[in-house]
């Protein structure tokens, strides 16, 4: 089943050229199916850039979803054009009263600022509390999951010497859990980070549980409310070149940012990325929408809380 997103959003002629089944919304109407309806809070500055990432991801499933993205009244990007904005985007005040089948929190370029530091921290933990109420199952991504470990159970964040930054095998601490059906006992996940939680601050915490973990970058996955919250610490949405555009543009400007491991073909910078965690990338997603949204979520939308 295909996905269903507003008119003229610019993934879908982006993601048509790539074979992928996307519908708008003119298309759906004529459709008498209940989908899922699954918002993403896009943090990131280049706001088409994620979302075609995420919706690549979220195009892998046989259920027909509703995307809506959501925006910050506190906080105006910078680097997307104001009427992609208006025209894509609706504030959180005005979805407030709206119940939602899934929830995506993207990561944010403010990790090295203490939370109650980040200019729209009261806004995020409003979000944070809505979605505990209003949506079946949330996934935090990169900053916005060690913000809600934070918000939600305390977990503090450490700053790194220097930047997590590559690909990194990550272990599932527990294979028979439905996020990670058809798994291999290792998969790759990108990381792009400055800060880091620990492993012990996570298994003090009753409510959490570690479910993957890395030698090289520490805690990657973490679930509560038996998956109704995942936090993944990675980027298992991103593209295949952006790292190498992070790092392009940070090299020589910043002396905390190496090029990233285990990423360039014989780790060699003029050689192209090799690809190592697309299929678990897919898999995840699927196993998220599958298990942890439609199966657990009512079907008259108004009874989630």
């Amino acid at each position: 089943m295909p996905l269903r997103l507003p008119d003229r959003l610019p993934a879908i002629d982006l993601l048509k050229k790539e074979n992928i089944f996307v519908m708008d919304d003119s298309r759906a109407h004529t459709q008498d199916i209940r989908p899922l309806r699954i918002v993403i809070l896009n943090l990131m500055p280049l706001k088409v850039t994620t979302e075609t990432d995420l919706i690549r991801l979220l195009s892998n499933t046989p259920l027909q979803l509703e995307i809506s993205f959501m925006k910050l009244q506190s906080h105006t990007p910078k680097n997307t054009p104001v009427e992609h904005m208006m025209m894509f985007y609706r504030s959180f005040e005005t979805m407030r009263n709206e119940k939602f089948d899934g929830m995506i929190i993207t990561g944010a370029p403010v990790e090295t600022l203490d939370f109650e530091a980040v200019e729209y921290w009261d806004e995020i933990c409003d979000i944070f509390d809505w979605a505990h109420t209003h949506v079946t199952s949330t996934m935090y991504i990169c900053w916005a999951a060690q913000a809600g470990l934070y918000f939600h159970y305390g977990v503090p964040k450490y700053p790194l010497e220097k930047k997590m930054f590559g690909i990194f095998p990550q272990y599932p601490l527990d294979p028979s859990l439905p996020i990670f059906r058809g798994f291999d006992d290792v998969f790759s996940m990108p990381q792009s980070r400055h800060t880091e939680i620990h492993r012990e601050d996570i298994l003090r915490r009753k409510a959490l549980t570690l479910i993957s973990e890395s030698p090289e970058s520490g805690v990657s996955m973490v679930m509560a409310r038996n998956g109704r919250e995942i936090f993944i610490t990675g980027h298992l949405e991103y593209a295949p070149d952006t790292l190498d555009k992070e790092y392009r543009r940070d090299a020589g400007k910043r002396d905390d940012v190496e090029m990233p491991v285990n990423y360039y073909m014989d780790d060699n910078p003029d050689n192209p990325p090799l690809v190592t965690w697309r299929a678990h990338a897919n898999l995840l997603f699927a196993n998220w929408i599958n298990y942890y949204v439609y199966q657990e979520t009512p079907y008259n939308i108004e009874d989630i809380g």
